[in-house]
């Protein structure tokens, strides 16, 4: 028996961090929640979990786990929230196109989801009247990318280092098919194309979101390019920190050589980025705000109330949407 004991304990410290709890208290009446973040180490998305965990502090009882960006693991996650009858579930998918599933799978359990950043497709939000989706309209971020770029441009004529009258630029972009990649990239050279400046793209890639594969590929473009760049346009602040440092090994920042680059999401490295003008400007994807409309409508929906009464404006009976504002060297402080 004491052989026995003394393994359980071994396999249950083994499959603890899977599933971890977050905030709330089981038994104490509070309703359990469950919450999949697609990869715990993106830097937005610790900011948005950590909002949803503060905000369900004293009322819901979170279980928040880490789907390591592997959709068949976040499958399985939604499993178990299902298995363990959690009242309802807040998801950041993995990939959108699986949300579909995941709807089928709440909707067979009868529990309620949020999507939330990852929008998922108009046709599986229709599947079911008890999802939602809690994000923002990525137009919005690419086009205030733009403005901002644009509003550089015409301010400073020494940004068209060849004088030929056109910003050529290089494109970081993030996961190809994520709604916030895509029309980012679309709308952020709209808007410079609308200011009536003319555009020619050098190069574009993916970093998938990430840091070091930015630093990586500005490398290449700068071996490429090198001062035929004159504006980098990223589509997170994650993969603007990594150019600015790929730009550093390359001696700009230092003795009056500046190269524009702009992300989105006004991180705080990206503030501090902006606070040393290293960095252009940002986008202030609100982080705190989407997290608190995630766990409002998701409790809403697990205490069953009208997730149309917990304080958000849903539009289309099934989304919220919380804006964007631009932040430059002029305002970052406010958002510090």
């Amino acid at each position: 028996m004491k052989k026995f004991f003394i393994f359980a304990l071994a396999l249950g410290a083994f499959c603890t961090p899977a599933f971890a709890e977050g905030s709330g208290e089981k038994g104490s009446g509070q309703p359990a929640i469950g919450v999949a973040i697609y990869k715990f180490d993106d830097t937005f998305m610790s900011y948005t979990r950590n909002a949803i965990e503060q905000n369900a502090k004293g009322k819901a009882a979170i279980t928040t786990v880490d789907s390591q960006n592997a959709q068949p693991t976040q499958n399985d996650q939604v499993d178990q929230f299902i298995s363990k009858k959690m009242k309802a579930i807040a998801i950041n998918p993995v990939d959108r196109t699986a949300a579909g599933t995941i709807i089928d799978k709440a909707k067979a359990g009868n529990v309620p989801v949020v999507f939330f950043n990852r929008e998922p497709f108009a046709e599986d939000m229709a599947k079911w009247d008890k999802v939602y989706y809690v994000g923002a309209k990525a137009e919005e971020s690419g086009s205030m990318q733009g403005e901002i770029v644009a509003e550089y441009w015409k301010a400073n004529p020494g940004a068209d280092k060849n004088k030929d009258g056109v910003l050529q630029y290089i494109m970081l972009k993030g996961e190809p098919g994520h709604q916030d990649a895509e029309l980012r990239t679309e709308f952020s050279i709209k808007a410079v194309s609308a200011a009536g400046i003319k555009v020619q793209l050098l190069a574009e890639d993916t970093a998938m979101w990430d840091r070091p594969r930015a630093v990586e590929k500005m490398d290449a473009f700068f071996a490429r390019f090198g001062d035929q760049i004159e504006v980098v346009f990223c589509n997170n602040d994650d993969m603007a920190l990594g150019v600015i440092e790929s730009l550093r090994k390359a001696g700009y920042f230092t003795g009056g050589k500046y190269l524009p680059v702009v992300g989105v999401d006004a991180t705080a490295p990206a503030l501090q980025a902006l606070a040393e003008g290293t960095l252009l400007g940002t986008v202030l994807n609100d982080a705190q705000n989407q997290g608190k409309a995630t766990f409002d409508l998701t409790y809403a929906l697990a205490t069953g109330a009208n997730p149309a009464g917990a304080g958000w404006t849903v539009t289309d009976a099934k989304y919220v949407w919380v804006p964007y504002q631009k932040v430059t060297k002029d305002n970052y402080t406010n958002f510090q």
